[in-house]
């Protein structure tokens, strides 16, 4: 795992410096900016946000020094190449039910709801932003780049769901084969990235992953995005809806038309266990439980959040990004949370690392 940490450390460091945006395609989810939660935007964080993001659950571990990633890896790849088998010893039937079409609303057979949400249209929103970014930097090719970077962070999600469990796993099937690549292909047509950035506002608020050198575990991390629809009849303001592995649902509230109040409440995943008509198949599913939140972002770019639920871990969770203060031209980003047993979390990120650090403290 050091070798993992050095090579994040490295790749921070040969980052090349913000050019001058080109202008033949427009920029519609990642234009530069220096403040909020596009500063915090690059191939690394997003691999760690999302390859590491399934650990919000409260019943699993955040030390990544004890995920199984050569069993994770070998048991994803193994069900990618013999992907007929998979689904046949899952069931066809119960594949196409579950993981495919939205045909229940019942949450143990629901987990086509996140494919949807986080692979289809998260997932394509963050090809966009990843070539716009490969793009804004002056890397060569970047719509291979950004390919190259969603496959990486979807199979360490994949892997890291997976850990040590060794079998049929049909969840990468739907994800890797299916929903991300139609993610991509949705995002590629003429006029639907343009529809969700500048009608519907889509953007991407995602936390500030920080490792933690004393506790070996990896802290606030997690994909999260945002829209905003506004209203007709009302100028100012906008539904409002935020989701990663919460969802919540309220309204917006943009004063002056560039910084936004957002406020929302609903449910959130809370723990990921096995469906209890699982069987012999590996079906996970999550339990929920309340949140709400209060949001403010300046022209799309999270600058800080206030979310409260009902989970264990997080239950207070606060993120201020870089660009919400300034000390002596220092910008950091910081972040606190609190568990229900009194564990304090807090930590610190820059804009020029994709990985921050953090500290768990126990009270005695």
């Amino acid at each position: 795992m050091k070798y993992l940490l050095h090579s994040i450390i490295l790749s921070a460091l040969i980052v090349p410096p913000p050019a001058v945006a080109q202008e033949e395609e427009p920029y519609l989810f990642y234009r530069g900016r220096d403040y909020g939660s596009e500063a915090l935007v690059n191939p690394v964080s997003l691999m760690i946000n999302g390859g590491f993001g399934i650990l919000q659950y409260g019943n699993l571990k955040r030390d990544i020094n004890g995920i199984r990633f050569g069993t994770g890896f070998r048991n994803v790849f193994a069900n990618l190449s013999h992907p007929g088998g998979s689904v046949r010893e899952y069931g066809w039937g119960e594949f196409l039910a579950n993981e495919i079409f939205p045909t229940s609303l019942n949450r143990k057979n629901a987990q086509y709801w996140p494919n949807y949400q986080n692979h289809l249209i998260g997932g394509g929103m963050n090809y966009v932003e990843m070539k716009e970014w490969y793009r804004f930097h002056r890397f060569p090719s970047p719509v291979v780049s950004a390919i190259a970077t969603m496959a990486a962070y979807h199979l360490l999600n994949e892997a890291v769901e997976n850990n040590a469990y060794v079998g049929t796993n049909v969840d990468p099937l739907a994800d890797l084969l299916i929903f991300d690549p139609l993610g991509i292909v949705l995002f590629s047509i003429g006029g639907v990235p343009e529809f969700f950035a500048r009608t519907l506002h889509l953007a991407d608020w995602s936390l500030q992953p920080a490792w933690s050198p004393f506790t070996g575990t990896i802290e606030n991390q997690g994909i999260n995005y945002s829209v905003k629809w506004g209203l007709p009849f009302a100028e100012k303001f906008s539904l409002f809806y935020y989701w990663g592995l919460t969802g919540l649902m309220g309204l917006s509230y943009s004063p002056d038309g560039s910084g936004s109040w957002s406020f929302g409440a609903g449910l959130r995943a809370k723990e990921l266990v096995v469906a209890d008509d699982a069987g012999e198949r590996r079906k996970l599913t999550t339990t929920l439980t309340w949140n709400a939140g209060i949001f403010y972002d300046r022209e799309e770019s999270l600058l800080w959040s206030l979310i409260v639920s009902g989970v264990s871990d997080y239950k207070v969770h606060l993120n201020v990004y870089p660009g919400a203060f300034d000390i002596g031209g220092f910008r950091p980003g910081v972040f606190w949370a609190l568990s229900d047993n009194g564990v304090m979390i807090s930590g610190i990120s820059v804009a020029f690392s994709p990985v921050g650090l953090s500290d768990r403290i126990t009270p005695r």
